[in-house]
């Protein structure tokens, strides 16, 4: 047994509980360290507050059993913050069913590239007021993000700092809230209560607009920004569509509206930040991929962000899940564990990123690995992320245009971290 282990045995034998807290710390410090002794030597993690796995296999077969491990852990801080059920706390339920369908229709393919494209005309707007040195994550990457949301998403009337609170709040009850502290949430669900508030009379305004008749045809955005009172950015799309009843009302549009800033606004502008700084920290990628964001098109660029943000990614751990039934995780393993009815299991998608057994050399930086190498969006039902296709553009789109402008490093400095959020991170121009 070594390093981490030992320690944590040593503290477990007296405090299991602060033992437990205490593998938490080295998952937001130390994690490499953490995951690489744990792969090798305990890769099906049992302490009293949770299972954690760490093996690129068992993830995979963690997330792809929804029916064993759900995700009702996160149902009461989400439906305390929403006043409603929320797709993603639910698993394979009809309202999963129906509401993920419907808000795939919203979020269409077909708006890719101009999302790309706004997303990029954002941030050059955001580099041209800069100066340097630049905090890259309050100067630019929150900002596109937050852009994103009021032009496309339409969040309209309302201050990016304000919907940046809310979503922060919400975020951290429901996931950098492993203690419960009651602080955090009762903050997450006053915001929560306001960001309803705005949503639902925001629809209210929306439909006030609308023609009268049932012929509402919507045009997708331009790349000069969807109309501010139109119905062609996602939440217009929502205000004016002849949706189906089946439990389908206006509180169930309002909730879905919030899922798409809760799922967005921090998560987006931290991918940015890691993938920068893992860039910034080889020398000999970060010159490769400046060039790339200079000369090459879209579609050479963007692999140096997933490769950077498979070494560091966001969601170091996917949101809990609740083992229904005792199963056999990992059979016909050295590792095989029973996971006892009413376990917490938490899937450690950095560890299986960097799995040996699954990912070759892991620590090196490689253009050519196969997609399915990269777990940022999760996998299996219900996990894979709804808006995978806007994020897959949006997020590189604006590391590339910073690296266009001679992002470089500062000697000494590093992401300040809030939480488990990336606060500030401050880069050379020119």
């Amino acid at each position: 047994m070594s390093e981490y282990l030992t320690k944590y045995q040593r503290v477990a034998s007296h405090d299991p509980m602060k033992a437990a807290a205490m593998v938490a710390g080295w998952i937001r410090g130390d994690w490499r360290g953490l995951f690489a002794e744990l792969r090798a030597d305990c890769p099906i993690f049992v302490t009293p507050a949770y299972t954690l796995v760490t093996k690129f296999a068992d993830v995979h077969e963690v997330l792809g059993r929804e029916k064993v491990f759900t995700v009702r852990p996160t149902s009461p801080q989400l439906d305390a913050a929403l006043g409603s059920g929320f797709m993603l706390s639910r698993d394979a339920t009809a309202l999963n069913w129906r509401e993920r369908g419907l808000m795939q229709v919203m979020l269409d393919r077909r708006d890719v590239p101009v999302v790309r494209a706004l997303a990029g005309r954002y941030a050059d707007e955001c580099l041209d007021a800069a100066s340097s040195p630049l905090d890259v994550v309050g100067d630019l990457f929150q900002p596109v993000a937050l852009r994103v949301c009021e032009d496309y998403f339409g969040y309209r009337g309302l201050e990016s700092a304000t919907l940046a609170h809310w979503v922060r709040d919400i975020i951290k009850d429901c996931y950098a809230n492993p203690l419960a502290d009651q602080a955090l949430h009762a903050a997450a669900v006053a915001s929560g209560a306001e960001l309803m508030d705005y949503l639902r009379a925001e629809l209210a305004r929306r439909r006030a607009l609308l023609p009268a008749g049932p012929g509402r045809r919507r045009a997708g955005p331009t790349e000069s920004g969807p109309e501010a009172e139109g119905h062609d950015d996602v939440f217009g799309r929502l205000a004016s569509a002849p949706i189906p009843a089946h439990g389908f009302d206006d509180e169930r549009i309002a909730v879905n509206a919030a899922g798409l800033s809760l799922g967005f606004v921090e998560s987006a502008p931290a991918a940015m930040a890691l993938a920068t700084r893992q860039l910034m920290l080889r020398p000999e990628q970060h010159a490769a991929a400046t060039r790339a964001a200079r000369e090459a098109d879209a579609a050479e660029f963007d692999p140096y962000v997933w490769e950077a943000l498979r070494l560091d990614t966001f969601f170091r751990l996917m949101p809990p899940r609740l083992c229904e039934h005792d199963y056999l995780l990992a059979a016909g393993t050295s590792h095989a564990t029973v996971v006892t009815a009413g376990s917490v299991v938490l899937c450690a998608l950095a560890s299986a990123m960097n799995d040996e057994e699954a990912v070759p050399e892991p620590e090196q930086f490689r253009l050519n690995r196969p997609q399915y190498h990269h777990l940022h969006f999760g996998t299996g039902h219900h996990h894979d992320c709804l808006g995978v296709h806007l994020a897959q553009v949006i997020i590189p789109e604006a590391v590339r245009r910073l690296l266009r402008r001679g992002a470089a490093p500062i000697p000494d400095e590093d992401i300040v971290f809030d939480a488990i959020f990336p606060d500030r991170y401050r880069l050379q121009l020119g």
